[in-house]
């Protein structure tokens, strides 16, 4: 799996994706480009919290494994947007920031503890099921090839990602 796939894998998951039909909305490469970088960021930022916040050692270990994946591989989406010659841009009505920020204030205010841990592993859960129902979506909206054959490939990063997630939250009880 190509670390471009695992950049795009992560970076679907938006209010955009919401929508379901993202074709149907008029999204287009440059949207796709726009949804990779903010939703690096946003699970980066989101992994940094979880590796010092988080209270259980697998919490941590999934931070640790969300920040540095998401901060090395957000470049490298930069990398590939230079490469097919796409300047990202918002979708129409997109509200994937503040959404982010909204999640993000919400980790940050919770006191520390087995709460936080289910809280987190939770949105971890639903962040990439609900990239999975989304693909599907980009992928019919995708024009460039290259975008096409890495949304394609992104299934199965995607899916070691929830399935991780997953046997953390019954170890946490959730």
């Amino acid at each position: 799996m190509s670390k471009h796939a695992i950049v795009l894998t992560c970076a679907l998951f938006t209010s955009v994706l919401a929508a379901a039909g993202a074709a149907n909305i008029g999204i287009t490469d440059a949207n796709i480009v726009y949804i990779l970088d903010q939703a690096n960021a946003a699970d980066s930022a989101r992994g940094r919290l979880a590796a010092t916040k988080g209270t259980s050692a697998d919490v941590k270990q999934f931070g640790r494994l969300m920040a540095g994946e998401h901060h090395a591989l957000r470049g490298e989406g930069v990398q590939l947007a230079k490469k097919l010659g796409v300047t990202q841009q918002a979708p129409l009505d997109d509200k994937s920031m503040s959404q982010a920020r909204t999640e993000m204030a919400k980790l940050k205010a919770m006191p520390r503890g087995k709460s936080w841990d289910k809280n987190y592993i939770a949105y971890e859960v639903n962040y990439h099921q609900g990239i999975l129902q989304g693909a599907g979506g980009l992928l019919e909206a995708a024009q460039n090839q290259q975008l096409k054959d890495l949304l394609k490939e992104s299934g199965a990063v995607v899916q070691k990602h929830l399935d991780l997630a997953k046997t953390i939250q019954q170890k946490l009880g959730s």
